[in-house]
């Protein structure tokens, strides 16, 4: 079902195009060429992580992917060959770091992409598995324990494990942090016989309402995945390539040759001089000439059509002129009391005869006296020519 090998200097492997391939670059091969080399028995357990290239180029081809969940674990180069590069060697430059001795070891991966006979398979389907990780599917044996229960519910003659893809590559969310909780991988299958009728059961509409209502539908051979694999049978994807109509159409081209237009006769150099007396006429005269007559129809307007005062008063009602007057005297009047500060007292701050002796008393503050912070009331304690009324007396006093 797929082609698996170990990492070694300069190795060379032969994919086949259509069909998934998987190389492991295993941490026990580097261990040993990062020195200082680990004394006798003790075990070297180095943090080894993995950059992976295409040679003469930053990254890898498009089909190929690499994984590597911590520096303590093996990395995984897989992906699924494409014909266009079929008789063409590919080779991957593989670099491992020791990070903690800062070390580096290099390894040449040639990959020499072979023709399969029966690709393209005709009937592909795509299962996403809810509890497994890209790494731990990319196993050989959890591999084909899936491509096993598939086999059981389709009954093909030939089947090929045509790619795997994480469900974060197709713009799922990191899961969180909590035990059994994965992030899910897409995998690929083909075969040579039409889809069985297990499979058919999610194109029905009672399955389809299901899905579409975020409700598991029902599957009969969902039973024979259930034991190892949670299969979102929502998510299935059914291809059949003999049904599709092909969309090429035919690309007529052309010799590559413009039409003759003629010989191209440059301008000439002898320009001819142009007068433009008349340009400039046209484009400030013109202008002037219609603001300047529009300027006097509005100093007409303004200064020429005004009724004037006389006329609009005969037109007034009197009284509406007397409340007129009225109220520009009171304003006039307000205006001139804010303008001269030094006036005069109120009567009620005159000076005023005592009511018992009649002798002039002066007004109780004077005209320096800062009136501002005068409260607006004074008890009669406060008053210092309170004029005191004598109280009667008992008649045993007498």
């Amino acid at each position: 079902y797929t082609i698996l090998s170990k990492v070694h200097s300069d190795r060379n492997v032969y994919p086949s195009a259509g069909v998934l391939f998987v190389h492991v670059l295993e941490r026990e091969y580097f261990k040993g060429e990062f020195p200082p080399y680990p004394k006798p028995g003790e075990i070297s357990n180095d943090p080894i992580t993995f950059n992976t290239n295409l040679m003469g180029y930053p990254d890898r081809p498009g089909w190929l992917r690499y994984i590597q969940r911590t520096p303590y674990s093996d990395g995984v180069l897989y992906g699924s060959p494409t014909v266009e590069n079929v008789g063409k060697p590919t080779i991957i430059e593989i670099t491992a770091y020791n990070r903690r001795t800062f070390e580096t070891a290099r390894h040449n991966l040639i990959i020499n992409i072979m023709s399969a006979e029966d690709f393209p398979l005709p009937y592909q389907a795509e299962f996403f598995i809810r509890n497994m990780n890209v790494e731990e599917m990319l196993a050989s044996e959890v591999l084909g324990d899936f491509l096993g229960a598939v086999k059981n519910v389709w009954q093909p003659e030939r089947l090929n494990a045509i790619n795997i893809t994480s469900a974060l590559d197709r713009g799922g969310r990191v899961p969180l942090p909590i035990n059994d909780m994965k992030e899910g991988v897409y995998v690929m299958v083909g075969a040579d016989v039409p889809f069985s009728s297990c499979l058919r059961e999610v194109e029905n509409p009672q399955n389809q309402l299901r899905c579409s209502q975020e409700m598991e539908p029902v599957i009969t051979c969902d039973k024979k995945f259930r034991t190892q694999f949670h299969i979102d049978w929502c998510k299935i994807s059914l291809v059949d390539n003999t049904k599709q109509v092909s969309t090429f159409q035919e690309v007529i081209r052309g010799e590559g040759i413009l039409p003759d237009g003629g010989e191209y006769k440059p301008p000439s150099d002898t320009l001819k001089s142009r007068d433009y007396y008349s340009d400039f006429l046209i484009t400030l005269a013109v202008p002037s000439a219609i603001a300047l007559v529009l300027f006097l129809i509005l100093a007409y307007i303004m200064c020429c059509r005004r009724e004037g005062v006389e006329k609009r008063n005969m037109q007034t009602p009197d009284i509406q002129l007397v409340h007129h007057s009225a109220i520009q005297k009171s304003t006039k009047e307000l205006r001139d009391m804010s303008k001269n500060r030094e006036i005069a007292w109120p009567l009620s701050t005159l000076p005023v005869f005592h009511p018992v002796t009649g002798e002039l008393v002066p007004p109780l503050h004077t005209d320096s006296y800062d009136n501002t912070s005068m409260p607006l009331m004074q008890t009669q304690q406060n008053l210092p020519h309170q004029t005191q009324i004598p109280q009667q007396q008992s008649a045993g006093q007498y």
